[in-house]
């Protein structure tokens, strides 16, 4: 029988924690032999979508095009775990629905946190004026509405956040154990 393939879809303001707790559970799937996939909106934005910028219609498109790769690897029996901020529900769901197997994970930092994590300098940068239409400060960030998972990574320690996710993929009969 063949893996059923689902996209995970870890979604949240920079710095929430998104690329961290995907490796993690990439590690853990991995670890067991599961096949799976990262596509993570950083490393994506240097070669699949290189040349978009961040306009509305620009992230839109970003989404729609990781969203694509997302199907293709999903109906073939692949975990993609995927981490982009994916700002805007209407987008979000719009993937949701061309996907089927699709699970929502809402990474929820508050924004002053997600400042304190600033490794990148981006939100400094953002304030100063220097980044326009940076999410969370001069553009929307949309939080899911029902999230099937929801990750408090400043209320929650890592180790628990992954069990969740793994958790909600047994639930949902995409894996057996971890």
């Amino acid at each position: 029988m063949q893996q059923r393939g689902v996209t995970l879809w870890f979604t949240g303001l920079s710095g929430a924690g998104k690329t961290t707790i995907s490796q993690a559970v990439a590690k853990a799937l991995g670890e067991k032999g599961y096949p799976l996939e990262i596509l993570d909106g950083d490393i994506v934005r240097q070669n699949l979508t290189k040349g978009l910028g961040f306009s509305k219609e620009d992230r839109d498109e970003n989404i729609r095009r990781i969203g694509f790769v997302s199907h293709l690897l999903t109906r073939n029996g692949v975990i993609v775990l995927v981490s982009a901020i994916s700002p805007y529900r209407e987008i979000r769901q719009e993937v949701r629905e061309k996907i089927k197997d699709f699970v929502e994970v809402y990474v929820n930092a508050p924004l002053a946190v997600c400042e304190e994590r600033d490794v990148k300098g981006l939100y400094k940068r953002a304030r100063s004026g220097e980044i326009k239409a940076f999410t969370g400060i001069s553009d929307p960030y949309e939080p899911p509405i029902n999230p099937e998972i929801e990750c408090r990574t400043d209320k929650e320690e890592l180790s628990e956040s992954v069990a969740k996710v793994l958790q909600k993929l047994q639930e949902l009969d995409y894996i057996t154990s971890v």
